[in-house]
């Protein structure tokens, strides 16, 4: 599930062409958390329990990280409702949520911030080492893109 914006008209085709779904955020100029919370609405709106979340200007992390984060979600207690990678001390994306925890981020403004109601309920997230340094890199700029493009981060 992909959240648009003002850019929907761009990137429609190529999210379907690519055999995911979209939902467009009404409001995007309410911040970041309202476009999480779109999102996060529809998951639900579509039966799902859970979903697994990163932002736009993250790179795409290994297979082998996304299935250890899987299988850490699949496995962990009933009172862990996030899976959050970690590596070299940093936590990063993609982070796997519950529905205890997407129903957290729904109960609250959109003027809230993920890390926010991630530390009101930090005994409910679990941190799992991954060995991908690209769970902490952001891509903000071109030569942030060059950098990425050039080789290991």
């Amino acid at each position: 599930m992909i959240v648009v914006g003002e850019n929907e008209a761009a990137l429609a085709p190529i999210i379907y062409a690519h055999g995911a779904s979209l939902v467009a955020n009404p409001d995007p100029g309410r911040g970041q958390f309202s476009s999480l919370q779109v999102g996060l609405r529809e998951i639900l709106n579509h039966g799902r329990d859970a979903a697994m979340v990163t932002l736009v200007d993250r790179p795409p992390v290994s297979n082998a990280t996304v299935q250890t984060l899987r299988d850490a979600f699949a496995s962990a207690d009933q009172n862990v409702w996030t899976v959050i990678p970690e590596f070299s001390g940093k936590h990063g994306h993609p982070y796997l949520v519950g529905r205890e925890m997407i129903e957290a981020f729904l109960r609250v403004p959109a003027t809230s911030t993920a890390r926010d109601i991630e530390h009101e309920h930090q005994k409910h997230i679990q941190y799992i080492a991954v060995d991908d340094p690209l769970i902490a890199v952001n891509i903000n700029t071109p030569e942030d893109y060059a950098r990425l493009m050039a080789g290991p981060v």
